[in-house]
């Protein structure tokens, strides 16, 4: 298994179009196995050079409630009165601790997505 690691953007088109041709392969066989190291340096490079950052509460909090056919007023538990969570929507009043709290138990929306602050930037 002649695999070296990925230096350059050369290197990941090559790892990339070499595991695009080992997609079928089965567990626990050469290619299988070639295909797993594959993935292993290219998932690294991306990590590396492709980060991605978390979106702010607020499309954060759009997003789940898309996906879950929610409404303003089925988030009245996690953040107080339909005024308020109007507030939140609308970016006119952050979320508090308690809100995040309740938000993350509540709906499963990662609370690094929650707590981000408006000038953080990736590192």
């Amino acid at each position: 298994m002649d695999i070296t690691p990925i230096k350059t953007q050369r290197d990941y088109r090559r790892a990339l179009k070499e595991s695009e041709k080992l997609m079928g392969a089965k567990r626990n066989t050469p290619e299988g196995d070639r295909l797993d190291v594959l993935v292993t340096l290219v998932e690294a490079w991306e990590a590396r050079h492709y980060p991605l950052d978390l979106p702010d509460p607020v499309e954060a909090i759009k997003y789940h409630m898309e996906h879950k056919g929610l409404r303003p007023s089925d988030l009245v538990s996690f953040i107080g009165s339909r005024n308020r969570v109007y507030e939140v929507l609308n970016r006119k009043r952050p979320l508090t601790l308690k809100m995040i709290r309740r938000l993350h138990a509540g709906l499963g929306i990662p609370a690094e997505s929650l707590i981000k602050m408006k000038d953080d930037r990736a590192a």
